[in-house]
């Protein structure tokens, strides 16, 4: 993943790509640039880095790099604990440096005009689903999937979350593979997510309905379908957002918050509100795990 992030960054205007970590170093100096298997060899060289190492390693290598008065992207989740998350956050407000959290699907194009023609949501209804795969298998799917409709949730409820319950099963591995979680937020706003990480074919839909319409969404494919009530009858309206390149938007924000001072869209606290849904999530589905098999 970090390899896509620096040719994204590399591409865009007033950007200069410094040097490429990664602990494989023909991996990293297969981008042209200076490559080190050391994250603290850039102290000094950058001014902003990237962070797309797994989970358990974000915290320990972010610190570092907010002492060392690094901007940061970090990857979601954001930290492995809310601790961990806090103490960044923290870190980052006390030094001033951006601190922004890796939530990407919200640069999707499809969810920006959803998120604009959505205003009063009562129920939404997510359901993410992808084949099984090693890199991220270190987290739960709660962790590595879910978490990305959790953020989606919150942002299209506009209300704090007040109440979860939640299941889940281990199907290929001994963490949860498959996790089902409802969300009520305080706005009265219930959000039905489902994940899973051990499935034939890939899935990014959500359904979202309020009172005078209902809309599905097919992030994956770029594809919006709208129904609502007009003159005694039903209609319907698609729309298409093809050619978008989220993890390119994602970079460019990031860009703009360091060298202009631009607001950050997903910033470290809203990192820690998905975090913080998912680590439940997964105390829940654990607790019923040990009750029930």
């Amino acid at each position: 993943m970090g390899r896509y992030h620096a040719q994204k960054l590399a591409r865009l205007p007033g950007v200069q790509l410094v040097a490429v970590v990664d602990s494989d170093l023909s991996r990293a100096q297969a981008l042209g640039v200076a490559a080190f298997a050391d994250y603290r060899a850039i102290f000094g060289k950058a001014d902003a880095a990237v962070i797309a190492v797994p989970t358990d390693r974000h915290y320990e290598i972010a610190r570092d790099c907010l002492q060392h008065g690094l901007h940061l992207l970090i990857e979601k989740p954001i930290a492995a604990t809310l601790a961990q998350a806090d103490e960044l956050i923290a870190l980052a407000a006390s030094r001033s440096l951006v601190l922004q959290s890796g939530h990407v699907e919200r640069y999707n194009r499809a969810f920006g005009a959803l998120l604009a023609r959505m205003d009063r949501p009562v129920f939404i209804e997510a359901e993410r689903l992808a084949g099984f795969k090693t890199r991220g298998a270190e987290v739960d799917v709660v962790l590595d999937l879910m978490i990305h409709d959790l953020d989606l949730a919150c942002a299209l409820a506009r209300a704090e979350p007040v109440e979860v319950s939640a299941c889940g099963f281990r199907v290929l591995t001994r963490d949860i593979d498959i996790a089902n979680a409802r969300i009520e937020f305080a706005n009265g706003c219930v959000a039905n997510l489902s994940a899973s990480r051990v499935s034939q074919a890939p899935v990014r839909k959500l359904r979202i309905f309020q009172p005078d319409l209902y809309v599905s969404a097919d992030l994956q494919a770029g594809k919006l379908r709208y129904v609502r009530e007009a003159g005694g009858a039903i209609a319907e309206t698609e729309e298409t957002y093809e050619g978008g390149d989220a993890l390119a938007e994602q970079a460019a924000a990031f860009v703009a918050a360091v060298e202009k001072g631009a607001a950050v869209p997903i910033d470290g606290r809203q990192g820690r509100r998905a975090l913080e849904l998912a680590l439940t999530v997964g105390r829940l589905v654990r607790e019923r795990l040990e009750k029930f098999i």
